[in-house]
């Protein structure tokens, strides 16, 4: 069987509030619990009006009292802002509310542009450059292992518990790939950032990978997927897509465009080779195509598992998508 979790970014559609986005995310977060779904991510964003969660360990606490059996986790905390020490408690403090349901997800992009970043860290930023040392150093918190000269180490890690998060790295190069082989973590790769050099990174993953905090290599593809149940459908909702692609290409802060935008939308030369350009970034048809597609990259990938992000034009849409790759998977639903 293969195993589908989501992703979700807490998306604002123009003509929504971000108190819509985040009611949709427990709405779908509840869906995808009933659905059969493995675990439910929430990223980090910041500054960004089409995007409403800066916060992923905040609204994970909220998502584990509505739901019931599946995961919850970050995809991810955005590492570099904030202390490895200061995360690891607040993780350990889901996993204690949780116990067995909680994902701790890393990665070292900024979510936001670099002036937003600057405000995020107060001006203490590291680009990502000490990233390898602090996810090591998270790894040393869950595990005991910190060395004896480390600042943290023999400082009591609350709350005491004896479950522990499941740790990942998150990462669209090689480099994640490499630092989560480096030191035994499972490794989450962002298709829906980079479509096209993944499966290189995914061989260097398993080929490099030596056992540490986990026995065994594990990888996940997070793809963008949207899934309708009629191509004409799947096409609609393609041009919002190809907006929001333009938009950010063109570095337009704005909303997730509507259904409605998307129609009304049209484009000279070079927004269509924009389009053109991310097009192989997403994967939007019907069940069946949606699927062989999925099947496909998986076996490229040799992914343990799948995680998929929709963002739509409308939250019913985005709703109808996780219900129909549920259905086309045979995901065991819950009573």
């Amino acid at each position: 069987m293969t195993l589908l979790s989501v992703l979700d970014q807490s998306p604002v559609i123009a003509g929504h509030t971000a108190a819509d986005a985040l009611a949709a995310t427990l709405d779908l977060a509840q869906l995808a619990d009933e659905l059969g779904y493995t675990r439910y991510w929430c990223a980090e964003h910041h500054g960004l009006l089409g995007v409403c969660n800066p916060c992923p360990e905040v609204l994970l606490a909220r998502l584990g009292s509505l739901t019931k059996r599946i995961r919850i986790g970050s995809g991810g905390v955005m590492l570099p802002y904030y202390s490895p020490f200061k995360v690891a408690e607040q993780f350990m403090m889901l996993e204690a509310l949780f116990p067995g349901r909680v994902d701790l997800g890393v990665g070292r992009a900024p979510g936001g542009d670099m002036r937003t970043a600057q405000a995020v860290a107060a001006g203490t930023y590291n680009r990502g450059d000490q990233f390898a040392q602090q996810v090591q150093d998270l790894v040393g918190l869950m595990d005991g292992t910190l060395p004896a000269d480390h600042l943290a180490h023999g400082v009591v890690l609350q709350p005491q518990i004896e479950t522990r998060p499941q740790l990942w790295v998150l990462g669209s190069s090689d480099f994640g790939g490499l630092l989560a082989a480096q030191l035994g973590l499972r490794f989450s790769f962002a298709h829906f950032i980079n479509a096209h050099f993944g499966h290189l990174v995914s061989e260097a993953y398993h080929d490099r990978f030596k056992a540490g905090h986990e026995a065994k290599p594990y990888l996940a593809c997070a793809v963008f997927v949207i899934c309708a149940d009629t191509e004409a459908e799947a096409a609609d909702l393609e041009r919002a897509v190809d907006l929001r692609r333009v938009q950010m290409a063109y570095g337009l802060n704005a909303p997730i465009p509507s259904l409605e935008q998307g129609r009304a939308q049209e484009y000279g030369e070079r927004e269509q080779l924009v389009i053109d350009r991310e097009k192989p970034r997403s994967i939007i048809g019907t069940p069946d195509s949606v699927t062989e597609r999925l099947l496909a990259l998986k076996d490229r990938f040799r992914a343990d598992e799948l995680i998929v992000l929709t963002v739509a034009g409308s939250y019913k849409a985005r709703q109808r998508s996780y219900e129909l790759l549920a259905e086309a998977f045979e995901l065991p639903r819950s009573n």
